[in-house]
């Protein structure tokens, strides 16, 4: 069992894809963080023009600008200049109404969301592993008491024939008999496919196709299910996170309208030739704001509601976890109940399709008795093997709600 859960962990495609999100939202968090960094620009450009505002700025950048440069006539109508530069320009905020800090923390809370939902993914495909992997057992163990039934039957059908070769029974006996048989025939047809089609599922879930070769963890636990305080989900951890993320993200949209501070460097430079050039440098400190920004209003209004959301589906989670907890813990109780009257019906039955096969082959009893016994043996068996499938799921769904791992199973 612990091998199929961690092979389904590691080669399951859509686990793989959830661990592929769970790296992209902390991407997404490095790329926040990096907000508060400042920016670096380089710009390389070339030009040649005739325009007079251009052609007189360039040759002023060149810081090639001499007295016959103010002459109307060349201000008016400049030859044509060509010019080859670039600059450079570091960018840094230093105040942005704290949306900077707001998206970083964000951007922590939703990865770590992320994350905390793709454990809970990895525990529900655990569960749903349990739930092949017993179902798988289940359907094998029907397929071996059906050819214990065939073997049975066919004994039963050699012994009514040679009865009915010495006249000691009617021939419609042994065709009673042969009915049945047919309809066992049919039962492990269809069993036998139950037990293809849970080999395979089971396969689907880990990742690796239909199963092969024998399970190892016995159908029928052996140890009792503990009662066990409630652990960290990760649905209800990511619900958590998400609520501080939207909650940052409320702050980010009020920081839209408050003001914003930043430093800018930079220096240029624009050459005529090689060692016929103009630099310069600047620094700057400029505030922006917007006072009044409808779009932005309503944005931050949004999220404030994007908040309450948030933590209303938190809270409505942990109330949800709760209530499944209490049924989990029903479903033990109720599954152990019906594990044990199981056993009795089995044994219960068992022995009443010895007893009256021995008063039939004593000549005491009617077919008909022996076949509703065995019938009786094979509902015992049914209503056993759905016992302990319910009682391993229930247990398995119980690890789920509480937070445990399933099966103890741990990555």
């Amino acid at each position: 069992m612990a091998e199929s859960i961690r092979k389904a962990w590691t080669d399951q495609a859509g686990l793989r894809a959830g661990q592929a999100m769970v790296e992209s939202r902390q991407a997404e968090a490095e790329g926040y963080r990096d907000l508060r960094l400042p920016s670096l620009t380089l710009q390389a450009q070339g030009i040649r023009t005739s325009e007079p505002m251009m052609a007189f700025g360039i040759k002023l950048n060149q810081a090639r600008i001499g007295a016959a440069d103010f002459n109307p006539l060349v201000l008016n109508h400049p030859d044509p200049i060509g010019a080859y530069g670039g600059s450079a320009v570091l960018q840094q905020p230093l105040y942005a109404g704290g949306r900077i800090t707001a998206a970083r923390r964000a951007g922590d809370y939703l990865a770590l969301a992320e994350a905390a939902s793709q454990e809970r993914r990895k525990q529900e495909t655990a569960q749903a592993v349990v739930e092949a992997y017993f179902g798988t057992q289940v359907a094998e163990q029907a397929l071996l008491w059906v050819e214990d039934s065939r073997a049975w039957i066919q004994g039963l059908e050699d012994f009514v024939g040679a009865r009915v070769e010495q006249g000691l029974m009617l021939e419609s006996e042994l065709q009673r008999l042969k009915a049945f048989h047919a309809q066992i025939e049919a039962q492990k047809a269809e069993v036998t496919k139950q037990v293809r089609s849970a080999r395979s599922g089971l396969g689907l879930l880990t990742g690796t196709g239909p199963v092969e070769g024998p399970l190892a963890t016995p159908l029928e636990p052996t140890d009792p299910a503990a009662p066990l305080p409630s652990g960290a989900r990760g649905d209800l951890l990511a619900a958590d996170l998400q609520a501080k993320a939207a909650g940052e993200g409320a702050k980010a949209a009020r920081g839209n309208l408050l003001p914003e501070v930043g430093l800018e460097l930079g220096a240029g430079t624009l050459h005529h030739s090689w060692s016929d050039k103009g630099n310069w440098t600047w620094a700057a400190v400029g505030v922006k704001w917007k006072v009044f920004s409808a779009p932005d209003r309503a944005k931050a209004k949004a999220a404030r509601a994007q908040e309450r959301a948030a933590r209303d589906l938190r809270d409505f989670r942990q109330q949800q976890a709760e209530h499944e907890i209490r049924v989990a813990r029903e479903g033990v109780l109720a599954a152990q109940a019906r594990h044990a009257a199981a056993k009795e019906s089995l044994a219960a039955a068992t022995e009443a399709k010895r007893l009256r096969e021995a008063r039939h082959r004593a000549g005491l009893a009617p077919l008909i008795e022996v076949l509703d016994a065995e019938a009786a043996v094979q509902g015992a068996r049914t209503l056993l093997l759905q016992s302990l499938f319910e009682l391993r799921v229930s247990r398995a769904g119980l690890d789920l709600a509480t937070g445990h791992p399933i099966e103890g199973v741990k990555p």
